[in-house]
């Protein structure tokens, strides 16, 4: 254990995070929303709704991280429930609260936002943040041991994922679009994507392929996105300047992949090591299974569990004392 603890360099872990429940947040994005049906569309307020698995997310990092200096959680002008009031707080001195206004100092013009790709593109701004940070998103969860090698190897960040052909390259992709298009319907390049975030920046950077990432924790090194955006301050602008996500943006996470990737400052793995849930239809026998098997594989690191606050309720009361269980 103490190998892992010691290190030349210091690691933080930054989680950005919202409370969709609160009322105050949701009358602030309901002033901003042109298009207000959003406002009773589950797949829309998914990405802000939440049930406190903040709280796990943070304490297995505490358990299965201990190397991790500092755990960020960046917020608008909210505090997750397990860190509310003054005795609460003491229990985690290692865990800060920043607030979207010190990360948009100087940028204030384009708050509030209520768009994670943007928020994402300032988290280099963290006041005091490490050189080596590791960005975990509040539904993602450490679920064994791990070591600083996980996440850096000298130095350099480990990037997990495969090289895949940009859908525009891909025959019965745009085949796809053009047939949805014929029909009249509606084209998936008229809305966000994960993957298409990612695209976006690879083309950019002159890439043929794009590294394609997953639901795990990205190991990003602060001066590497700061030098891209102190020489092309207009990219950072245009990703900021969404208050909700566009089509044309571009994950911060892939930026520092594919610049990574260039310079030949990383280390690549194909292996994702995680275990996904992004729906909640299966039985529950099928979830409680696959959980099984990755606690018996030990090369199984990480778990994300996308969009619990619409799993049903007895399958959630499972996965939180599966949780609970965790990081006890």
């Amino acid at each position: 254990m103490q190998q892992n603890i010691n290190t030349d360099y210091p690691i933080d872990v930054v989680i950005a995070w919202v409370d969709g429940n609160d009322e105050s947040h949701f009358n602030k994005m309901s002033n901003y929303l042109e298009d207000k049906s959003k406002l009773n569309n589950q797949q829309f307020l998914t990405r802000f709704n939440q049930v406190d698995e903040i709280e796990f997310s943070v304490k297995s990092i505490l358990k299965f991280a201990p190397f991790v200096r500092t755990i960020f959680i960046v917020t608008d002008e909210q505090v997750p429930l397990f860190l509310r009031g003054k005795v609460k707080r003491e229990k985690y001195p290692n865990v800060k609260i920043i607030d979207h206004k010190e990360i948009f100092a100087g940028f204030e013009s384009y708050l509030p936002t209520f768009n994670s790709v943007s928020i994402e593109s300032m988290l280099y701004r963290i006041p005091n943040l490490a050189e080596h940070f590791i960005y975990f998103n509040d539904d993602l969860f450490l679920m064994k041991e791990t070591k600083i090698t996980d996440f850096f190897d000298k130095g350099f960040p480990v990037l997990r994922g495969k090289f895949k052909s940009f859908d525009t390259n891909t025959l019965y992709k745009v085949v796809h679009q053009k047939i949805v298009y014929w029909l009249g319907g509606k084209t998936k390049n008229k809305k966000y994507g994960y993957k298409k975030a990612q695209q976006n920046i690879a083309v950019k950077l002159g890439f043929k392929k794009y590294l394609r990432l997953d639901h795990t924790p990205a190991s990003i090194r602060k001066t590497t996105i700061k030098n891209y955006f102190d020489n092309n301050p207009e990219m950072l602008i245009y990703n900021i300047q969404h208050r909700f996500r566009n089509p044309s943006q571009f994950m911060i996470q892939s930026l520092a992949n594919h610049l990574e990737i260039k310079n030949m400052t990383c280390i690549l793995k194909k292996d994702y090591q995680l275990l996904y849930f992004g729906s909640y239809k299966k039985p529950l026998i099928w979830y409680k299974f696959n959980l099984f098997l990755s606690d018996k594989n030990n090369n199984k690191l990480f778990l994300c569990l996308q969009s619990l606050d619409l799993c049903p309720k007895y399958k959630l009361d499972f996965f939180l004392n599966w949780l609970k269980k965790l990081i006890n």
